[in-house]
């Protein structure tokens, strides 16, 4: 059995930081899981315009329970590695919910 790779979530001063693999262009909007630390995300949107970047924040949202505005990306807006500050969520809350999602893919 494959072991997991812990996900780089830590605190900030605001909001919890996650660490994202996005991958734009997919059939599908889905997360996929973690990736050397990060957590991998697919979107159907082409990375034009921000198109899939907005993607990301709206399925980040919606898959942890919370409002897109909670959701938006701190670094790498250009780049397939970003940071997304999720904000409302404890890093404890971030983590369960998280896990959640990795369970489903």
């Amino acid at each position: 059995m494959k072991e997991k790779t812990p996900l780089d979530l830590r605190e900030g001063s605001t909001a919890v930081l996650l660490s994202v693999k996005v991958v734009p262009g997919g059939s599908r909007d889905r997360i996929v899981g973690p990736l050397e630390g990060a957590l991998k995300v697919k979107v159907a949107a082409p990375p034009e315009k921000g198109a899939a970047n907005r993607a990301v924040c709206r399925l980040l949202a919606r898959q942890l329970g919370i409002r897109e505005r909670q959701v938006r990306i701190t670094a790498g807006n250009t780049r397939s590695r970003k940071t997304i500050a999720i904000e409302g969520l404890t890093p404890d809350e971030a983590k369960v919910r998280i896990q959640k999602l990795e369970d489903k893919s």
